[in-house]
């Protein structure tokens, strides 16, 4: 098995992985910008698919980008 260097950073108070950061980036600018570039140029329509673009662009990150957070409860009693 390969090990992985998995470095998280601290963003907004959550860890993530720079690799993953930098793809769902790309992947929502890429969208949103094609969404709005490719529309008619009538008035509603850039605005409408360019955040049709973003919310593919945030639904296809969450599928291909899994969490890798571990919960770790405490059984402990605090009284």
């Amino acid at each position: 098995m390969e090990k992985r260097n998995n470095t998280f950073y601290d963003i907004w108070g959550d860890n993530v992985n720079l690799r993953d950061l930098l793809i769902s980036i790309v992947l929502s600018i890429a969208l949103t910008l094609g969404g709005y570039l490719l529309a008619p140029g009538e008035q509603p329509w850039p605005l409408v698919l360019g955040l049709s673009g973003g919310l593919l662009a945030f639904i296809i990150s969450s599928i291909i980008i899994k969490p890798k957070r571990k919960i770790i409860t405490d059984t402990e009693e605090i009284e």
